[in-house]
């Protein structure tokens, strides 16, 4: 078994290159062959990614955090190999939200790699989004409105790790602000006064927040959570809840499932997808059911 594990080394503020060593020790000791193609720059992944030669591997692996995933599986689908290998993850980053739909919490990268070695594929959904005229690929989920606004700042606060979310959310909800949007899904057309909107193909989002828990990787279609306008007492009671996923049972909250969805605001704002700051609205989503091989194994779980 041959791997190209596109590797991001300053992925969880620069843990991933003290770990790289043990990375490789432990594909050796599986008598699993790698080869390791490191990141340097912010959308290196996606380049590397895009240019290599996939029909001459067993396997695709994205290496860091949900940045790093989100610019290899964008690279995936833009590179022009005949045969395309299955994807997996070794979760190394600060910010490793999507694994835990794998089973796997964020130092598990030796688990991550045993999944890899079982070779048990599953074909996962994939979010697609249009905004500004790009289009970009998605396994984890979008915010936009309020959310986005809270990843934006945590962004030079990532060195508190998880706690990040938490301060730049209790920062940003002093300014708290709700707007028009007009949204769409499955060509039914909605309008809110709303704080935030969060298309999901997965479960967490911020590693430890269970945004959409009712989202499955292979159901076909994207969840769409909606917090309504409300106060902020209100707000501080939903994010606590937002932990177990009970937010969604507040009334201010509409969780709709659907395979397309287009939002626009009233004043057009930033997309975070996958942690990612990318695109502005308005956006159009829809799901591409069972597009992906990945490798799962027997970890995975619904939480």
């Amino acid at each position: 078994m041959h791997l190209l594990i596109i590797y991001n080394p300053q992925a969880g503020g620069g843990r991933a290159k003290k770990l790289l060593p043990q990375v490789k020790n432990y594909l050796k000791q599986q008598s699993i062959e790698a080869t390791f193609l490191l990141t340097t720059h912010c959308g290196h992944a996606k380049q590397l990614a895009a240019e290599a030669d996939l029909s001459a591997y067993d396997a695709l692996i994205a290496s860091g955090g949900d940045g790093t995933q989100f610019e290899v599986l964008n690279g995936y689908y833009a590179n022009q190999s005949n045969n395309k290998p299955p994807m997996g993850l070794i979760p190394n980053g600060t910010g490793n939200a999507f694994i835990r739909d794998l089973g796997l919490r964020q130092t598990d990268w030796k688990k991550a790699i045993d999944i890899i070695k079982m070779q048990q594929i599953k074909k996962l959904d994939v979010g697609h989004f249009t905004a500004e005229g790009q289009g970009y690929y998605f396994l984890n989920i979008v915010g936009m409105g309020f959310v986005a606004d809270v990843a934006e700042l945590s962004v030079p606060l990532k060195w508190l790790g998880n706690t990040a979310y938490t301060i730049a959310t209790l920062i940003k909800m002093i300014r708290l602000r709700s707007q028009k949007m007009i949204i769409e899904v499955d060509g039914e057309r909605l309008e809110r006064e709303a704080i935030f909107a969060e298309v999901a193909n997965s479960t967490f989002t911020g590693t430890t927040f269970l945004m959409a828990p009712k989202a499955r990787l292979d159901d076909g279609l994207l969840d769409l959570v909606l917090l309504n306008k409300t106060g902020r007492l209100k707000l501080l009671k939903l994010f606590s809840s937002i932990y177990d996923g009970s937010h969604i049972n507040y009334p201010e909250v509409e969780y709709i499932q659907a395979q397309s969805i287009k939002i626009e605001e009233e004043k057009p704002g930033k997309l975070i997808p996958d942690g990612e700051i990318l695109g502005r609205t308005p956006v159009e989503f829809k799901c591409l059911a069972a597009d992906l091989d990945f490798f799962m194994g027997y970890l995975i779980k619904n939480p």
